[in-house]
């Protein structure tokens, strides 16, 4: 399976006065998506694999984690609901409100009965300024998404279990963002790592429906 590279982040976007900068932010974003997501759709049409995301070669077993939410503590055991997992920040500027738009927009799109089967699970890299309260407050904007906090060292080990990397970068006027990978990991309801979608990939929300209810199958 080839792997996903981690993706630099821009400065922060102004804030508008009274309303998250992502609220802004999101519509002009889904738009670039759209056109990143087609491009890498035609490249894959003649794909002799039935599913749109890069599939692992055998299904591997998703690690399980214990975190905060906004509500209190969290376990995450990864059998028994079909779920999209997601690694980013609440300060990301591009790639974690798009991905998080989509799932939400790809959620929609599944029956009643798959969307109660289904979850999205959204992982801080950036516990030192993502609270579980704010995580909570950013994930509720886009939809139901899960927003959970992990703590170092925690979170390394997690994070490696995946193969997601990350790194905090300075940012020239102070501060810092976090580079990371921009994968999001489909893993079946018996707990096992089935694929996963480039970010630039979510904008064709059909084919990743299609993807998840075949893995629901």
């Amino acid at each position: 399976m080839s792997g996903v590279q981690p993706h630099s982040r821009a400065t922060r976007p102004t804030r508008p006065p009274g309303r998250p900068w992502y609220v802004s932010a999101v519509a002009a974003l889904l738009a670039v998506a759209a056109l990143l997501g087609g491009l890498w759709g035609y490249t894959r049409l003649k794909s002799p694999f039935p599913y749109y995301g890069t599939v692992y070669d055998t299904p591997q077993p998703a690690a399980s984690f214990s975190g905060l939410s906004a509500a209190g503590p969290y376990s995450f055991s990864p059998a028994g609901q079909t779920t999209a997992l997601f690694f980013g920040f609440t300060h990301c500027p591009d790639i974690c409100p798009i991905t998080l738009a989509y799932l939400e927009r790809v959620r929609k799109q599944l029956t009643p009965a798959q969307q109660r089967g289904f979850r999205v699970v959204f992982v801080s890299l950036d516990p030192d300024r993502d609270t579980p309260q704010k995580i909570g407050s950013y994930t509720r904007y886009f939809g139901s998404a899960q927003g959970v906090q992990v703590k170092e060292p925690a979170l390394a080990a997690l994070a490696r279990s995946y193969a997601v990397s990350y790194v905090k970068a300075p940012l020239p006027g102070g501060g810092y963002q976090i580079n990371h990978t921009s994968a999001t990991f489909l893993i079946d309801r018996l707990g096992r790592k089935r694929l996963l979608w480039d970010y630039t990939q979510l904008s064709d929300t059909a084919r990743v429906v299609r993807d998840i209810q075949q893995v629901m199958q």
